[in-house]
Parts: C-alpha cells; structure tokens; sequence
C-alpha cells in the first residue's frame, strides 16, 4: 500500500469539511483534481472512504478511521516543519493567528510592526467570533488566537496583553445622548442591537446584564461590530461595543457612548495557544510583542517574560 502525504493531507480536510469543493479551495487545487485523489486514496486501501447521500457526504468506518491517523500525520508533519523553521530563525518563519472580529481595530499595526522586524515572515489571519477562532486554535488550525474572553479548556493558556473596555453606544440624535447620568432602569423599554450567538461579546453582555438584573431587549442581529454601528447610527437602538470600535465615530460625533451606571464593562484582550503545543520563533515573538503591550500601558505594572520563558507553557490563572 503506497499512501503519499499529499493524498492524506487531501483526505483530512474533505473529512474535515464533509465536502470535495470547500478540500479543493482550501488545498488551492480543482473538484475534478481532488476527486481523484480521492478515489486513488481509495485504490490503494481497497475501501471506500466516503460515501454520498443525498447531497451530503459521509465517511466511512474505514475513513473515520483513517480520518484519525491523518491527523496524526498532519499535526506531525506541522510539528517538522515548525522545528526546520527554528532552525531557519525568523527569515523564513510562519505564522497562523486567528483572531475575533473586534481585534482587527488595533491588530493591524501589531502586525505591520512584527513584519518589519521580520520581513521575511509569512503571516496567514483568520477573521471570525470567539466559537470559531477557539475551534480553530483546539484543532490546532492556527498558531495563536486572540480572543475577549478566555477559553475554558485546560488544553489552553490564556495570557492578558490589553484592556478592551465595553460601553453603551447610540446614535447623536437619541434622547439618552443629552444626559449626564442614566441609571440601567432607564434602559428598560429600549431595544438593543446585538451581536450573533456564539460572539463573546454577546455572551458578556448577556452574562452582565442578568447579573445586574436588567431584562434587555435585543433586537437586530448582526454578525460583525461594523453593521452594529451602522443599525445604531440609523436609529435601530442602542448597542454595547468594545470602545477601540468606534474611535473614528466618536471624534466624527457619529456616535456617542452613553454613561450608564455600570459601564464600562471592563474587559482584558487574552491571546492564548495551546498548552501542549511547541510555539514556532515566529508565534514567539508575536507573542512577545503582544505582551509587550501591557508593560506599555502599565497595565498591572506587568513585565513581558523573555522569550526563553515564552516557550515553557505555564498556566497563568483566568
């Protein structure tokens, strides 16, 4: 039996996807390309590995259990390459993030400033809500994640690199936007502009106001803090946002943030990884540059560890 790493790789992510199109994007190669390296897969073991119901596509017993050697094989191969990259330093180094929707207002310059100090460094970003970004980082899909809450799992570690305030938002022209002081009771009646399930700051907002005892009453859901601003700017409601969202709302008057008892929710940027996992040169010294930013800021009077101690995995507590 000749199995090729290439043909493995292909059959890892139509299993992880249940789907020949979305292998194929992912794998930058054809349906038709994908398709018969499927069924050369299938040859050399003398099974079928999938099978077609319907529109759906379902692995076999035989391919679930292939399914899991391959990602053995994967994560191995990652771990090779990861280890060649340490001995090429950070000329040539990759790095996966995966990051909430929120922190592409104060990333960018981050990682504008890492590729300067290394420009030869490749850098891949996934943009989604705080469920997605973890799944990504649990199947070990990225490098580091950056998330408003920290995860759960034991599996992780979690360090605060910044403060992420939450505040209350509404448009010019509401009426709460001439007050000097609004108590939450004020609040009541009014209809608020939320983000979709599985958001973390959805479920902050959600945990936040139940611990006040405030019965809040969402109303449009949308997926990304840009459509939240512009519903609330067009009089849909109020909304709670991270405050580095709206920077250039608040200086244009676009939009205003309200002082409600309560508020600001504050709140810590977290980047983790996992805790069984070899950080690369490159996810090092990201991570060094992300924990730089609380010494900057004073934040806890904290100092950035070396980056010796940025690859021993010690569980800071959350």
């Amino acid at each position: 039996m000749h199995i090729t790493l290439r043909q493995l790789r292909i059959f890892e992510s139509v299993a992880r996807y249940a789907s020949i199109s979305r292998a194929a994007k992912e794998m930058h190669l054809t349906q038709p390309a994908v398709s018969m390296q499927m069924k050369q897969l299938e040859d050399q073991i003398g099974l079928p590995l999938v099978e077609q119901i319907g529109k759906k596509l379902f692995l076999t017993e035989a391919g679930v259990e292939l399914r899991a050697h391959a990602e053995r094989f994967a994560a191995q191969t990652h771990e090779l390459k990861l280890a060649m990259d340490q001995f090429r330093g950070l000329q040539r180094g990759f790095l996966g993030l995966a990051v909430v929707s929120t922190a592409n207002y104060f990333l960018p310059p981050l990682i504008a400033r890492l590729s300067e100090r290394h420009p030869g460094m490749r850098i891949s970003l996934q943009v989604g809500n705080r469920e997605s970004v973890l799944a990504a980082l649990a199947d070990n899909r990225t490098d580091l994640a950056i998330t408003g809450q920290p995860p759960d799992s034991a599996e992780l570690v979690a360090l605060p690199f910044m403060d992420n305030p939450l505040v209350v938002i509404a448009a010019p022209t509401h009426r709460f936007a001439r007050l000097g002081e609004i108590e939450m009771k004020q609040l009541a009646g009014e209809t608020f502009v939320v983000r979709e399930t599985g958001s973390g700051t959805r479920a902050v907002i959600d945990r936040h106001f139940a611990q006040m005892g405030f019965d809040y009453s969402p109303g449009c859901e949308f997926n990304t803090n840009e459509a939240i601003k512009q519903a609330v700017q067009a009089g849909l409601g109020l909304a709670v946002v991270s405050e580095q969202t709206i920077q250039i709302e608040k200086e244009t008057r676009r939009l205003v943030v309200l002082p409600v008892c309560g508020f600001p929710i504050m709140r810590r940027w977290y980047v983790a990884h996992r805790s069984d996992k070899k950080l690369s040169a490159a996810a090092a010294a990201f991570l060094e540059l992300l924990l730089a930013q609380r010494q900057d800021a004073g934040n806890d009077g904290a100092q950035a560890p070396p980056r010796a101690q940025l690859l021993r995995h010690q569980r800071i507590p959350t």
